[in-house]
């Protein structure tokens, strides 16, 4: 440890007031705060979400960036306010390029990379990356994800490098080298910036692959297989360390002082500073966004607090210092580790954003020599999964059809935290100076004399010699991108149908496939005479035509090079397949083809198109016994007004919730509709969950209702966003009925729901006055043919 900055931290500390000290440990985001807030307050940090932007402009340029950033920083060392000189420092989601900003290197995703199979190639994406971030006068990012994903439905999937540790351990030293630079070499100068590992610990491990679950498995696994991207990661010299939304063995990971305090920062040696996710600390049982003291026990350095919760929040802190809630001692500590990571990055001597060596430099953003280790990792990031009668490579003189939804969006392949947070809204214009899959292939063939065809939806005037068919899952981000199932687009199997139509007209067809994960796609491959995992290759697409396409001259121009960094599923529900568990994947860990390889793969064959193993929705589903179930949460709305029940009796408008004993101690709930608005009671989650499995089960919703009154006007609903739900009325089911009723609805009644994206589980609704009690909510499979209203 260097003393002498030891010694500096100590004299900045010993001059803070605690009000200060507390600002440190505060975390806004930029649409919640202003300029003038910063100077009140001297937030030690703030950031900027997914999708989000200086001014909420989408297109702000770098200069706009730089303006907030040194707006931001002068308002912190301002002493005009509270005395403080202690710089504030950005935090951003750099997680594959600089992914907030137009013009931006977008590489590709962290699952693409992983296939790369080169460290090498990580530590120069990471060097290109902090140099972008520091043209537009940012100082820390939030990455990177070290996840072991060991359940693929979950849609975090693609931030894992792969589902064996070792890989991951390699990578997060290389991409840590890359943000910050090396300890006793290059370290944080003007061109890197401070590197988070996250998120701690064991994300990708949870129960059925759902974002923010509960991760099960024992110590020795979690440190074996969850915990060797923080070896790696923190050995390179990570200066800072996120704490993961999930629980383990039901104890969420924000306010667990085990993990945080004893195994992170006691066992593996780290000082420096914990940081939570967007209002992680709110998850804790006990605890809200806006209070929370929880979080800082247990090792929390600085609370993620995005929205208005800042402000009380940062009160309550102040008052549960003074009540001796939270001691002083962990105060300071939180706070000599903020100041510490702040020193070492050199934030306290270098000037503001605007006057920094990168600052301005608008030529850094998308770089000639960025793009260029881009579409080097989109080469070789490729796994060539097929092909039969060596089809590939093509010859950029044939007559070629790019068709498919994938083939002329940057967008789409691109994928998730992409300009905006679930990567969804974006044109290829919203990408200057990147370049579709299409557009790679029609300068190649343009130069060398071929034609080259672009029909999203494989129409021609001119029979192709081959047709190229681009196309894979849309773009979605965390808690989005959870699935129940393997299938790729059960229930709307459109790629396959373009597929059919193009072999039944004799037309040979190479697969482009785009994916976060590995999924069931044996009817597309059989379609396919070749197929090539593309995953989520970013803005430079034209890497891809590098390796299908030959020379003008009939050579081979790139070889694949990827391997399977994820094993790929036999069939829509071996949910849980990875390297050494004894399963049998249709396709291992490190497979991948060449053009030089002499066996044609198992995938040479017809596959199996049996969806075997049924829907993996056998078990009931419970929502809320005793409790509501994770990712459930009770709502309440009344006319215009919308809370989370937070409390055991809560009002809102003329709606009334309280708990109450049916069995045992607060087993039930009891409703009060006031009759003066539209009111409901919902069991919503943070994102849509994919139940389609339940609705394929032939699923009931069963609920035990007690109406207290005479119902008149009761609704039973679910809902999928706006627009999009079903309603059926329990009124007549209810008539004349006294006591504790069980009622089960067919999920089939429920018309107009997308069980894709199911986001209100459970919403109880009604106009008039009504007051029922409700206890065990659950989907229950296999049982609509019994069902109390059935639509079958």
């Amino acid at each position: 440890m260097d003393k002498k900055l030891e010694q500096r931290l100590e004299k900045i500390l010993a001059g803070m007031t605690l009000e200060q000290k507390i600002a440190q440990m505060i975390q806004p985001e930029i649409r919640d705060i202003t300029v003038e807030d910063m100077r009140k307050y001297g937030f030690g940090s703030y950031l900027n979400g997914g999708g989000s932007f200086p001014a909420n402009n989408k297109h702000a340029t770098p200069a706009d960036w730089i303006k907030l950033a040194d707006a931001m920083y002068q308002a912190s060392v301002d002493a005009s306010q509270d005395g403080s000189t202690i710089p504030t420092m950005w935090g951003t989601d750099a997680v594959h390029g600089h992914n907030n900003v137009i013009g931006a290197t977008i590489f590709p995703h962290n699952i693409g990379l992983g296939a790369a199979r080169e460290p090498k190639l990580i530590e120069q994406i990471a060097r290109a990356t902090a140099v972008e971030v520091r043209a537009t006068g940012i100082d820390w990012i939030f990455a990177p994800t070290v996840a072991v994903p060991q359940d693929d439905r979950w849609g975090r999937t693609y931030e894992g490098y792969a589902e064996e540790p070792t890989l991951v351990r390699d990578y997060a030293a290389a991409i840590v080298r890359g943000l910050q630079g090396e300890p006793g070499r290059d370290f944080m100068t003007d061109h890197h910036v401070i590197s988070t590992v996250k998120h701690f610990l064991g994300d990708g491990g949870t129960e059925g692959g759902v974002d923010q679950g509960d991760n099960i498995a024992s110590e020795q696994q979690l440190i074996d297989i969850h915990a060797q991207g923080y070896v790696g990661g923190l050995q390179a010299g990570a200066q800072t360390v996120m704490a993961s939304f999930n629980s383990w063995h039901g104890e969420k990971n924000h306010g667990s002082p085990y993990l945080l305090t004893q195994v992170l920062k006691e066992r593996f040696g780290f000082d420096g500073l914990v940081v939570g996710d967007w209002n992680g600390h709110g998850q804790i049982p006990g605890c809200s966004n806006e209070n929370c003291a929880q979080a800082a026990n247990a090792g929390l350095d600085i609370y993620m607090v995005p929205t208005s919760a800042w402000k009380p929040l940062y009160h309550n802190l102040l008052a549960q210092v003074k009540s001796g809630e939270i001691a002083q001692s962990r105060i300071d500590d939180a706070v000599r580790r903020i100041l510490r990571v702040k020193l070492r990055a050199g934030l306290f001597d270098r000037p503001g954003p605007a006057k920094r060596a990168l600052s301005g430099k608008t030529e850094l953003i998308g770089a000639a020599s960025h793009r260029a280790v881009a579409r080097d990792a989109v080469r070789k990031s490729l796994v060539l999964l097929k092909n039969n009668q060596s089809l590939l490579p093509l010859s950029p003189k044939a007559k070629i059809l790019l068709t498919g939804p994938g083939a002329d969006d940057i967008g789409l392949q691109s994928g998730g935290w992409s300009i905006s947070w679930q990567g969804t809204g974006n044109v290829n214009a919203d990408f200057p100076g990147g370049s579709s899959i299409y557009q790679g292939f029609a300068s190649q063939i343009k130069a060398a004399g071929g034609q080259v065809m672009l029909s999203k939806d494989g129409s021609f005037q001119q029979k192709p010699d081959v047709a190229v068919v681009v196309f894979g899952e849309e773009p979605y981000a965390e808690g989005n991108g959870d699935i129940d199932n393997f299938e790729f687009q059960r229930g709307n199997k459109t790629a396959l149908a373009l597929l059919k139509s193009l072999k039944q007209q004799g037309i040979p067809v190479v697969s482009v496939f785009l994916s976060g994960r590995p999924l069931w796609v044996n009817p597309e491959l059989n379609q396919s005479d070749a197929f090539v995992a593309a995953w989520l290759p970013g803005s430079e697409g034209a890497g891809i035509a590098d390796v299908l396409l030959k020379t003008a001259d009939g050579k081979v121009q790139y070889d694949f090079q990827g391997k399977l960094s994820y094993s790929w599923p036999q069939h829509p529900t071996q949910f849980k397949v990875n390297t050494g568990d004894g399963q049998t994947p249709l396709l291992p860990y490190g497979f991948g083809l060449s053009y030089s390889s002499q066996d044609a793969g198992p995938l040479s064959k017809p596959l199996s198109e049996q969806a075997a193993g049924g829907n993996g929705a056998q078990d009931p589903l419970p929502l809320f016994e005793r409790a509501a179930k994770a990712p459930w949460q009770f709502w309440l709305s009344s006319g215009s007004q919308m809370a989370p029940v937070t409390a055991n009796v809560q009002t809102l408008g003329d709606l009334s919730y309280k708990s109450i004993d049916r069995r045992v101690q607060e087993d039930g709930r009891e409703i009060s509709f006031g009759g003066k608005a539209q009111n409901a009671l919902a069991l919503a989650s943070n994102f849509p969950r994919d139940l389609r499995g339940y609705r394929e089960s032939n699923a009931v919703l069963e609920l035990q209702i007690n109406p207290l009154q005479a119902v008149q006007a009761l609704s039973l609903g679910l809902g999928c966003g706006e627009q999009c739900g079903g309603t059926v009325d329990l009124t007549p089911l209810l008539k004349g009925k006294t006591g504790w009723q069980t009622l089960s609805i067919d999920l089939a009644c429920f018309k107009g729901t997308d069980f894709g994206k199911v986001q209100q589980s459970f919403v109880l609704s009604s106009k008039a006055a009504n007051k029922v009690q409700l206890s065990d909510i659950r989907l229950v499979p296999g049982m609509a043919g019994k069902a109390s209203l059935s639509c079958q």
